[in-house]
């Protein structure tokens, strides 16, 4: 049964029941008469809205993402296509689907004081890798986790706008504009810790200035924030001091790395030196870093990541499984992972999506409102989310 009649047929029976009380992950229903017209009832709304309480009874179904969550979580970790729809439709929303409750139920049930565990996504382009990704963090974020998230590690291999040497080691290349707005973004997701995480080591950037061992973390990063030539490090400094930290019977902190197309850093970069030869990852300080971020020698949180042609340069369009996107290298460095495929719309979520499409008034095409119509947009866009929300783009 579709379930637009579906929704018609469920309002009919609830017409005077309404939610008297909600509190933690469970909420209870009476029934009392009421002479007022209740609200629609929508079928691809969850009101379950924290994902740690989420399961697979609410796939399928959007949960909206509070402002304060948007703006502090991701101030630059979301697809440029879906932050316009955000302002279009006037709310962030996410789908509940089965790759990102696998991983909030591997996360819930993890010995944290073993080796972290690494948890990887994968599908076809477009099937909805980032959105589970953030998804994920969400949850860790709901549950006062320190967030690293890298956005797009693709950005960090290629169109880079200033490539200087490495003052600390002359074999590698600082990509300071970078450093300093990742440090920046990191500082507004995860201002709470900031003043509470005392570095353990003492770090020296010039002759004349340093950040001594006991330094608040905030110090340290408001160093590669105001002087920009130190940024890239300051960056390794900060992945350095969590990767020590983390676990340890001192702190109370858990970090959650989420890394969007990790593949990038095992790949091959664009960005050229000043004899025109390509420089390798391997070279940049960010990446550097990062890879040693990306081990499992630490304790205390865990590795969320995703594989992306989404920006991968001299890949084949259609490699999307890990030994393809990785390489042998970046296979070997990751094993052993949990992989975690995320696929096409089910028949259920594709439904779910298209009737808050229609919600949302971003379907005006009067066909496209009908059967017929949306059988069409099925078979054009195989119910691949990244597709169909094109395609209904000029709906």
């Amino acid at each position: 049964m579709a379930l637009h009649r579906l929704s018609f047929r469920l309002r009919q029976t609830i017409n005077h029941v309404r939610t008297l009380h909600t509190s933690g992950c469970g909420w209870q229903q009476e029934a009392v008469a009421v002479d007022s017209e209740p609200e629609p009832f929508a079928v691809f709304r969850t009101q379950e809205n924290d994902p740690a309480c989420q399961s697979d009874k609410h796939i399928g179904q959007y949960y909206p993402l509070p402002s304060a969550d948007v703006h502090t979580l991701f101030p630059h970790g979301l697809p440029w296509r879906y932050q316009q729809q955000v302002k279009t439709f006037n709310e962030a929303c996410i789908m509940v689907r089965q790759p990102a409750l696998e991983v909030i139920s591997y996360l819930k049930k993890s010995d944290f004081s073993k080796p972290v565990q690494r948890y990887v996504f994968y599908g076809l382009q477009g099937s909805g890798k980032t959105m589970s990704l953030c998804h994920t963090v969400h949850y860790c974020y709901t549950q006062g986790w320190l967030v690293l998230h890298i956005p797009d590690a693709h950005l960090w291999v290629k169109n880079c706008k200033e490539l200087l040497p490495s003052s600390y080691n002359t074999s590698r290349f600082d990509q300071p504009l970078q450093a300093a707005e990742w440090l920046h973004n990191f500082r507004t997701t995860n201002e709470k810790f900031l003043s509470k995480i005392k570095i353990k080591q003492r770090y020296v950037w010039t002759k004349r200035e340093s950040t001594e061992e006991g330094s608040l973390l905030g110090q340290l990063v408001d160093q590669g924030i105001s002087r920009v030539k130190s940024s890239s490090d300051v960056v390794g400094a900060v992945m350095k001091e969590l990767r020590l930290q983390s676990g340890q019977p001192e702190s109370n902190f858990r970090v959650a790395v989420a890394v969007d197309g990790v593949n990038a850093l095992w790949g091959r970069s664009t960005i050229r030196k000043e004899d025109k030869t390509a420089v390798d990852p391997d070279e940049l300080t960010l990446v550097y870093n990062l890879r040693k971020l990306m081990k499992n020698d630490w304790t205390g949180g865990a590795i969320i990541t995703t594989l992306s042609q989404t920006g991968s340069v001299y890949i084949s369009k259609s490699a999307y499984l890990p030994q393809e996107l990785l390489g042998e290298r970046g296979f070997d460095s990751m094993d052993p992972f949990v992989p975690v495929s995320v696929t096409n719309y089910s028949e259920k979520e594709f439904e779910s999506c298209y009737l808050y499409y229609m919600d949302r008034q971003w379907l005006q095409h009067p066909q496209s409102r009908t059967e017929e119509g949306k059988k069409e947009l099925i078979f054009l866009s195989n119910r691949n989310p990244t597709m169909f929300e094109r395609i209904c783009a000029f709906l």
